[in-house]
């Protein structure tokens, strides 16, 4: 949640009114608005009084379902089209639209909310193509703030798949009073600040580590979680998967981990732990934080790299806390992974123009807006919108949150999860064959032949 080498224009294409009914007849599987009766049921099985309902598929969590506090205006607005939300909790959520699905229960709007990703959606022939929706109803996505770089990202041969809703990208945030109290100057939020590198961040990250035999004083400088395991040697400008995965459905036919670049850029990661020694261990992390906790929000780290969920606590912390630009590694064009998420009509949608209805209504500027709030700090694809997002949060510069989203935006890429297919499995993978590395037991160059190998193995099935 792959930018650089997807970024071709939104182009709408003119057709006869009669040559998109037919196409959008051949592709929903089933009637929309204009096929109500009118003053009873809609002949697409819909309610009484000329109604529709749609579902919308979502995570059992509070920044998820909070759409249900939307559904009154959306209605009110929209009378003949009536909303229901449908929530399973994360480890379910893909297990759960398969069975419905196959259940001929499918939802109507959903996204990749799961382990899977958009990829893996696409090539299990679970999307609708919204391109002759989206011609038909004249949507621009500059009218709705979406940057076309983004409305790219869920193309597919020029057909579109997807509308951007939310975007997250990766980001750094540090400890002010630990910089403070080690009198560091603090990480600039300028990406066109060529000072700060990944070379300088490991300099301060010494100045602020303090390793003791007493857990509660020991302190480390940098966690650096760029993006998921196999995205990161992408950071220094290693390419583990061919180009041609980014084009043809996240298929790709070649893969990389066990080149001598790929190997030095994992290298160069575990050294932050065994070698630098400024950054911790899972294990001691665990220790301090817990199973699921996070040893930065514990005042454990001065500096943390990782997606900007983490930033959507930070009026709760127990220090100062500031964001940063992830500093530059190597790589001219990506320093951020991104992760777009879009909403995404299912092939099983009997109403597809009633739910691309929907999906309209959450991208508006307003209501992009209520959603920060509502979400507790969801970071909207709208840009009109996202000005009240970099004011959400207390003791934080906006100026520091706009400069890191838009330099994150311009050297960006999306996440790997995203757009490469039969992800949830590759994922387990790597966190299986790669825990010995991170223990301390194993190295990078006894490890990746055999990563290389096993994924080989699942791309083929």
């Amino acid at each position: 949640m792959n930018k650089n080498r997807k970024r071709s224009g939104f182009a709408l294409l003119l057709t006869t009114l009669m040559l998109v009914a037919a196409a959008l007849s051949g592709c929903s599987g089933g009637k929309s608005a204009g096929d109500v009766v009118s003053g009873g049921e809609s002949s697409a099985g819909g309610d009484k009084g000329g109604t529709v309902t749609i579902t919308h598929y979502t995570i059992d969590s509070e920044d998820r379902t909070f759409v249900e506090k939307l559904i009154p205006d959306f209605e009110a607005k929209h009378p003949n089209i009536k909303v229901k939300v449908e929530k399973a909790p994360y480890e379910q959520f893909d297990s759960k639209l398969q069975t419905l699905i196959a259940g001929g229960k499918s939802p109507d709007v959903t996204s990749h909310y799961g382990y899977g990703g958009f990829a893996e959606y696409y090539n299990k022939d679970m999307l609708l193509d919204l391109t002759d929706i989206i011609q038909e109803d004249g949507f621009k996505a500059g009218d709705y703030g979406i940057p076309d770089n983004l409305m790219s990202i869920y193309k597919v041969k020029d057909r579109t798949y997807g509308i951007p809703v939310n975007m997250y990208v990766t980001l750094m945030l540090y400890n002010k009073d630990m910089f403070d109290a080690a009198k560091v100057p603090y990480p600039p939020s300028d990406y066109e600040d060529k000072s700060w590198t990944f070379d300088k961040m490991v300099e301060d990250a010494k100045k602020l580590t303090v390793i003791s035999d007493d857990i509660a004083k020991t302190q480390y400088g940098v966690d650096f979680t760029w993006a998921e395991r196999d995205n990161r040697p992408l950071y220094f400008g290693a390419e583990p998967y061919s180009e041609d995965t980014w084009t043809n459905g996240g298929v790709p036919s070649a893969t990389h981990f066990d080149s001598p670049e790929v190997m030095a850029a994992y290298n160069k990661l575990f050294g932050l732990i065994f070698k630098e020694k400024v950054s911790p261990t899972t294990e001691w992390s665990k220790s301090v934080a817990g199973q699921n906790g996070d040893p930065f929000v514990a005042g454990k780290i001065g500096m943390s790299v990782g997606g900007s969920w983490n930033l959507a606590g930070a009026n709760d912390f127990p220090f100062k806390v500031g964001v940063a630009a992830v500093p530059w590694g190597g790589n001219d064009k990506v320093r951020s992974t991104l992760y777009v998420d879009p909403l995404m009509i299912l092939k099983g949608s009997k109403h597809p123009k009633e739910a691309f209805e929907w999906i309209k209504y959450l991208v508006t500027a307003d209501v992009q807006e209520k959603s920060i709030e509502l979400s507790g700090g969801n970071p909207p694809v709208n840009t009109q919108a996202a000005e009240a997002y970099y004011q959400h949060f207390e003791g934080v510069d906006p100026q520091d949150i706009k400069n890191v989203y838009e330099g994150a935006i311009k050297y960006g890429f999306e996440s790997y999860n995203h757009l490469i297919t039969n992800y949830s499995q590759i994922n387990d993978m790597f966190i299986n064959e790669m825990q010995p590395i991170e223990s301390g037991h194993k190295t990078v160059e006894e490890v990746m032949p055999t990563i290389q190998k096993k994924l080989q193995e699942i791309i083929k099935r």
